[in-house]
């Protein structure tokens, strides 16, 4: 595998949850790869703007934060506690240095979807001018149907691209593409090109579907061992103009159990047949 190309694939954090954050950064750093995603569990009990220094130093960029979002609920409180941990989430983005806050945006199965799609479009206008003020692009993540009454009621690349054009397009808002949740979306291709087209296609995610799934949330599958076809998916993100990060992003209960320096060098294997 060529350095240029490993260059451009970011992990993140999760993906090998059982290390601890500065063990990531530092195998990532020492395998090639030019990336990190954090997810904000790794700043439990350290400074952000420490670990995003780190991951410099080492020569990682800090391609995100994972996750804001959430803004759906039933009460106006509820939506409220919301705003406010998204803006703790865009001032911990700032701070570590990444230019995307991902948002799992949130929905709730006591109400109608459309109802939880008018609440977190309302939720992220309400955080624009604070990730303006901070640098930050906020990424909505459309999520897979099967998670759409409680975890997002945003659950294709359309309902995202209409968010954001209902939003102006402006330019902190943006879309999370993951694999994982869009693979089976017959019209994916022309979604990709309309998100990059309006200026919103600001980060791109890889793992694989496998079936049948032993837990709807834990069991990803490494690419190239489950249904989903990365490739044509991954070709159509670079068509459309996109050169950011391929982003890992695995759950996997099965995978975190195995040693995570054979693991990691199982992704890297990916790269290295692609």
């Amino acid at each position: 595998m060529t350095e240029k190309k490993l260059s451009k694939i970011a992990i993140h954090t999760i993906t090998n949850r059982p290390w601890t954050t500065e063990q990531c950064i530092d195998e990532y750093s020492k395998a090639g790869i030019g990336g990190i995603t954090f997810w904000r569990y790794s700043f439990e009990d350290r400074d952000p703007k420490k670990v995003g220094d780190q991951a410099r130093e080492s020569g990682l960029n800090v391609v995100s934060v994972a996750r804001g979002g959430f803004f759906a609920a039933e009460s106006k409180e509820d939506r409220k506690k919301a705003i406010d941990d998204n803006k703790r989430a865009i001032d911990e983005t700032h701070s570590v240095g990444a230019p995307s806050l991902v948002l799992v945006c949130g929905s709730n199965k006591h109400q109608s979807l459309n109802t939880s799609r008018n609440q977190i479009q309302d939720g992220i206008a309400e955080c624009l001018d604070h990730a303006k003020d901070a640098g930050v692009i906020l990424a909505i993540e459309p999520l897979h149907p099967m998670y759409a009454s409680e975890r997002s009621a945003v659950n294709s690349m359309a309902q995202a691209n209409a968010i954001c054009e209902n939003l102006e397009n402006h330019p902190n808002v943006g879309i999370a593409l993951d694999v994982y949740h869009t693979w089976w979306d017959d019209r994916l291709k022309e979604e990709i090109a309309r998100s990059f087209n309006n200026g919103n296609l600001s980060s791109y995610h890889i793992c694989d579907w496998l079936s049948p799934m032993e837990d709807m949330l834990n069991d990803r599958g490494l690419m190239g061992e489950g249904s989903i076809d990365v490739d044509q998916i991954s070709e159509w993100v670079i068509e459309s103009g996109f050169t950011g990060f391929h982003e890992v992003e695995i759950f996997s209960e099965r995978w975190w159990k195995t040693d995570q320096h054979d693991y990691l060098k199982k992704i890297i294997s990916y790269f290295d047949k692609n």
